[in-house]
């Protein structure tokens, strides 16, 4: 007995060290996606690890807990250390600044939606829109299905601005803007590659100017450069649109702090609503989702509210805002 137990011992020690290794190695690969985050690289090997830090930083944090749990101190120390540097890449995505609201002024509620162009569950979109109750609805990918019962989706919104046809079977799918109050004017689509529709909306805060935005996917989805000259047309077409407040919501394919939201504020001088929980994809828990649905404002207008909205069958969950004038 003497001989077998000093070996039993050396066989367990081996192995809470193996443990302990691929733990720390995996604490490290989880801390590059918040490195990656942090660095403002715009490479695209850096930026599609960007896109991910949200859900990282929740799997850094259970696996520390294992850690402790399990007395692995340098494995548990090691993911602290990365759920630090992700929290820290992922903050500014959460908790953008809203603006500080005018005393008074009326309150302007927005819902956003990728509906996705397959989606028939016209029912579901209905319920979502209604119990949101907003004065603007953003609807992209909105299928052939839908598009025959656009007025039974969009009850209580009569003015609209579409892309696509309606009435077009089996078309691209379609970008749609509905509101309560009248659509001053549809903005134009130039053949500028950008799958956007935009329009000036009469509003409790004025004439504002709203874009349902789509972009493509990022690499190595599809071509690296797309969704970079994809903000560059939608940033012409703000400059060509007239001057005023800007809402600009949809499916950016990115979230707010990698490259895409990078180039949205430097490029369109607009600011994220927070990216908390996440929108993509609706099998995980929102709080292991990434926000690549997402609603930019210009700093006239003050952000009030964020949060989710009912399912519509998507993969993607819908988005509601609420604005308010901005007090400078």
């Amino acid at each position: 007995m003497p001989l077998v137990q000093p070996q039993s011992l050396s066989l367990g020690l081996i192995l809470r060290w193996v443990f302990t290794l691929v733990a720390m190695g995996g604490f490290l690969g989880l801390a590059a996606f918040g490195a990656a985050a942090l660095s403002g690289i715009g490479h695209r090997w850096v930026d599609i690890l960007a896109q991910f830090t949200a859900p990282m930083l929740v799997v850094a944090v259970l696996g520390a807990v294992l850690c402790l749990a399990l007395r692995l101190w340098p494995a548990a120390v090691a993911g602290a250390l990365a759920s630090l540097i992700l929290l820290i890449a992922v903050w500014p995505q959460w908790t953008p600044p809203k603006g500080r609201p005018q005393a008074g002024a009326p309150v302007l509620r927005v819902y956003s939606a990728n509906v996705w162009a397959l989606n028939t569950d016209v029912e579901a979109m209905q319920r979502s829109i209604a119990a949101a109750n907003a004065d603007i609805v953003i609807l992209v990918e909105f299928g052939d299905g839908p598009a025959a019962r656009i007025d039974d989706i969009l009850a209580g919104y009569p003015h609209r601005a579409l892309l696509g046809r309606v009435d077009r079977p089996s078309g691209p799918a379609r970008s749609v803007i509905a509101a309560r109050r009248p659509i001053l004017r549809q903005l134009p689509d130039p053949p500028d590659g950008l799958s956007t529709v935009g329009a000036v909306v009469d509003t409790t805060l004025g004439p504002i100017n709203v874009f349902g935005v789509h972009l493509t996917r990022p690499w190595p989805f599809q071509y690296q450069w797309g969704q970079i000259n994809q903000v560059t047309a939608l940033a012409a077409r703000r400059q060509a649109a007239p001057d005023n407040p800007v809402i600009a919501a949809g499916d950016f394919n990115s979230v707010s702090t990698a490259r895409i939201g990078r180039q949205m504020k430097t490029e369109l001088g607009l600011l994220p609503a927070s990216g908390w929980p996440g929108t993509w994809p609706t099998d995980l828990p929102a709080v292991l989702g990434i926000t690549i649905d997402q609603v930019w404002r210009s700093p006239d207008l003050a952000l009030l509210d964020r949060r989710l909205g009912e399912p519509t069958g998507s993969d993607h969950r819908p988005v509601i805002t609420e604005f308010t004038r901005a007090a400078e």
